[in-house]
């Protein structure tokens, strides 16, 4: 197992361990209202609400960050390799082009100009490549249909098995889908346009273990596909792997 999806394991076995904490407080809620030592402080229902709304920011996280070591993977292995930027699949030259001479970029003449010359002298030099940024977008915007895209403009393959892919395309709740819905509340948090106590208003531990238990089944295949792709060299020219 490499780093990345290593790093996933990690990540997700935080959220397990902090789902098992809510599921000791929701036990003991059912059994009277729980507090802190004999004669200590209640737990309330909004403090009960907060912590399971810390469960959709914890969720975020994990796609987000499983992403961004996913695409980095992908840089860190041309890297490695010290491979030229002809040897990259069409995709990934075009990526190196725009990164490399700034494309995307509202420059003057003179840095227009610079960026130019740079990508000029490291192509006429066959210099290998030594910094490959991959833009991601902003963050926030994180669901399965970004994933996707990400996945298509890395020129990559993302095959998931029929029933994940039915599930996590599948409406969870208020008319989206899963991790629509998760990055939605997420950045409602982020923003300040609801509170944390609304956010999990009317929710279970067992509807926060089942929305985690689809996203890691997800995102694993994710893991799994972005690690296959760099095993067979996708990265490259056809004709090259």
């Amino acid at each position: 197992m490499n780093d990345f999806s290593l790093a996933f394991e990690e990540r997700l076995q935080e959220i397990e361990a902090y789902l098992n904490l809510l599921e000791a407080l929701e036990q003991q809620i059912q059994e009277g209202v729980p507090q802190f030592g004999e004669n200590g402080p209640r737990i309330t229902v909004q403090q009960q609400k907060i912590l399971y709304s810390s469960v959709y920011l914890q969720l975020y996280n994990l796609v987000e960050s499983t992403v961004t070591r996913c695409v980095d993977a992908i840089s860190e292995t041309i890297i490695q390799n010290q491979l030229h930027p002809s040897q990259l699949s069409i995709n990934l030259q075009k990526i190196w082009v725009k990164s490399t001479a700034r494309t995307n970029v509202d420059l003057n003449d003179e840095n227009r100009l610079n960026s130019a010359f740079r990508m000029y002298t490291h192509l006429v030099q066959s210099l290998p490549i030594s910094i490959f940024e991959i833009e991601k977008g902003g963050g926030g915007s994180w669901d399965d249909t970004q994933i996707e895209a990400m996945s298509t403009k890395l020129g990559l393959s993302l095959r998931i098995s029929p029933d994940i892919y039915s599930k996590i395309k599948r409406k969870f709740r208020d008319e989206l889908k899963p991790l629509t819905f998760i990055m939605k509340l997420r950045n409602s948090l982020a923003h300040g346009s609801i509170s944390f106590a609304e956010c999990s208003d009317e929710v279970t531990v067992r509807e926060l273990r089942e929305l985690t238990n689809l996203t890691a089944s997800y995102l694993r295949q994710v893991v799994a596909c972005f690690k296959s792709s760099i095993d067979n060299n996708e990265f490259l020219l056809p004709e090259l792997r």
